[in-house]
């Protein structure tokens, strides 16, 4: 973590709060997207595609993907800062963008947080946070400046008023911006990639933070960002985002566990493809067989044939073991020490590479042989021909 970063206890600071969390059942959902579309000019495909989603007021949800898929525009269309060509927008019951409606974006009572900070540099953080609050009159004053101390509470910046965003670290710049989000209490805050540009160490203590201030306000959110596990920390719901369309919606626990289709399989958990071919009772792959399941693809109505199919069966790496095997076809190629765990990397007789993640308890040496296994393990089939996405994990992307 930066120098200078203040970890704050929640307690006292947060008893002006307590007004702002709403009877949940008392509300209409704080956004509606209803069937949203948009594309730019001289584009071949849309960057947003027929996009219906909801959520609830006090929740968080996370649009995950990878560059291009569309996220940030969808983000833009529900601020107002794009125009959407069809479908509409509607927060907390109200229409704010459809055919014929139109509400500027500073009507929406959105909170906006991007990844550059958007600092005014000649300002003080109070000052900052001061931008877009209405000073008017006396009782206006009054009011901003109570909101003003309460927002800095709220992040823990108290002592840091009167410093310029050049004095501060990255992760302080970082909460100044979520202050001046939420100091005009607005119904919904948008997030756009806020974290990528900071330390590893910081990102990982600010997404919590930003969570449970979220979370302490009853302010709901929406998050954009390329980071599987990071959406999966910070959300209560992930839109998986592919191609402007949404791939598939739900808890990260689903997201996770039953992924829908083999791009979110690859883009979300760390999991292995093997190509494979139903035969009986079993998949069988190059580097063995597996106890078929007949389960349908959440959402899909297919059912698996008894008879032979082909696709690939999705193992994760946590759920692959390895053994030494002298005997064995498969060899390991690199291991990676990563504190808990050990990853393996291992290459097949058809040179497919594998990864696998084990306890520390046993360190199987680079160039060993070895064989797998997946006793117990959630596989998952997926019909089709395997074509990896090179689609990079958290730990790699930027």
């Amino acid at each position: 973590m930066a120098a200078g970063e203040h970890v704050h206890p929640y307690g006292a600071d947060y008893g002006f709060l307590i007004l702002l969390i709403p009877v949940l059942m008392a509300h209409p959902p704080i956004l509606h997207v209803e069937r949203v579309t948009k594309q730019f000019p001289r584009t071949d495909f849309p960057a947003v595609a027929d996009v219906t989603l909801t959520l609830a007021q006090g929740e968080l949800l996370g649009l995950l993907g990878p560059s291009g898929c569309g996220k940030t525009t969808l983000l833009r269309l529900i601020a107002g800062f794009e125009p959407l060509q069809s479908g509409q927008v509607a927060l907390a019951g109200q229409i704010v963008a459809a055919s014929g409606v139109w509400v500027a974006p500073e009507r929406r009572s959105i909170g906006m947080v991007f990844q550059d900070f958007a600092l005014f540099p000649h300002l003080t953080v109070a000052e900052n946070i001061a931008f877009g609050l209405k000073q008017s009159n006396r009782k206006q004053q009054a009011q901003a400046q109570a909101r003003i101390a309460e927002a800095i509470a709220l992040v823990g910046l108290q002592g840091f008023e009167k410093r310029y965003p050049h004095e501060l670290s990255g992760g302080q710049q970082q909460r100044v911006a979520l202050a001046r989000a939420l100091a005009p209490r607005p119904a919904l805050v948008l997030l756009d990639e806020p974290l990528s540009n900071l330390d590893v160490q910081v990102r990982l203590y600010l997404r919590q933070e930003i969570r449970d201030i979220l979370k302490a306000t009853g302010t709901s959110g929406v998050f954009v960002t390329h980071d599987q596990e990071e959406a999966l920390a910070i959300a209560d719901q992930v839109a998986v985002m592919r191609r402007g369309h949404v791939e598939q919606l739900g808890t990260p626990e689903d997201i996770y566990r039953e992924p829908v289709s083999q791009f979110v399989a690859e883009f979300v958990t760390q999991a292995n493809f093997l190509p494979t071919q139903r035969q009986g009772e079993f998949w069988q792959t190059e580097v063995g067989r597996f106890a078929a399941d007949d389960r349908p693809l959440p959402g899909s109505s297919e059912e698996l044939q008894p008879q032979s199919r082909t696709g690939v069966l999705m193992i994760r790496q946590e759920d692959l073991t390895i053994e030494p095997d002298e005997q064995g076809d498969i060899i390991v190629r690199d291991r990676q020490f990563l504190g808990r765990e050990y990853c393996y990397c291992l290459r097949t007789v058809s040179g497919l590479e594998l990864h696998a993640r084990t306890s520390l308890v046993t360190a199987i040496p680079v160039g060993a042989r070895v064989r797998l296994s997946a006793a117990g393990a959630d596989l998952r089939f997926f019909p089709g021909i395997h074509e990896p996405s090179r689609i990079p994990m958290s730990s790699a992307a930027s």
